[in-house]
């Protein structure tokens, strides 16, 4: 299957929430933590270009994504996530599809992710103030946690069919939500999530048909 992704580059200021300055397309939208327990980073959001991906640099949680990057009906969105260094707490990064209105007060997106502690994570947002799971943390032995040099490569997919989608890591089907109880549009546009006080890099970005 080939992969179709645009590829540019992103750097924005820490206290710009949308991506007005971003070039040729790629946008981001900053998720502030409201914790005193587990606040934010001091240092600005940076997504660039590396090699033929991308790497984030993420002291604040973001989503990024392109608006001309959109899917429908059956098809795999699927990206390589590094995480360079292991965060002061577990913190999660991975995949968004079925967005819409990201801008906006109504932005809506599912979001399949992976933590350093081997676990995995299914969350739908609608709107600003709400999230919720499609299936709660859980861990996996197919998720690969950081090794001796603090690093660890997961390939993740979601395969979007005609009556269920199925979440892989690593080539292993972890969970299975049937399209009828999944509450939520699969078709839209598809991104990248990174969380918190994370540095990831991601490779072989895109969907297939």
């Amino acid at each position: 299957m080939k992969l179709h992704v645009s590829v540019a580059v992103l750097t924005l200021a820490a206290l710009v929430p949308l991506s007005a300055q971003a070039p040729k397309g790629w946008k981001v939208r900053a998720d502030r933590s409201t914790s005193a327990s587990d606040p934010d980073a001091a240092g600005a959001i940076s997504f660039v270009t590396s090699g033929s991906g991308f790497h984030a640099t993420n002291p604040q949680a973001a989503v990024f994504w392109n608006p001309a990057n959109t899917a429908s009906g059956t098809y795999t969105v699927k990206g390589t996530f590094t995480l360079m260094k292991p965060s002061g707490h577990n913190n999660y990064y991975g995949l968004v599809f079925g967005g819409s209105d990201l801008e906006g007060a109504q932005q809506s997106y599912l979001y399949f992710v992976i933590g350093q502690n081997g676990s995995w994570l299914i969350k739908r947002r609608e709107g600003d103030a709400k999230t919720e799971n499609v299936s709660p943390k859980t861990p996996s032995p197919a998720v690969k946690k950081p090794d001796e040099s603090g690093k660890s490569t997961n390939v993740l997919e979601v395969r979007v069919g005609a009556d269920k989608v199925e979440y892989v890591v690593n080539g292993e089907v972890v969970h299975t939500t049937p399209k009828s109880e999944l509450n939520a549009k699969t078709d839209g546009i598809y991104g990248i999530r990174v969380n918190h006080q994370l540095e990831v890099q991601i490779d072989d970005f895109g969907v297939a048909k």
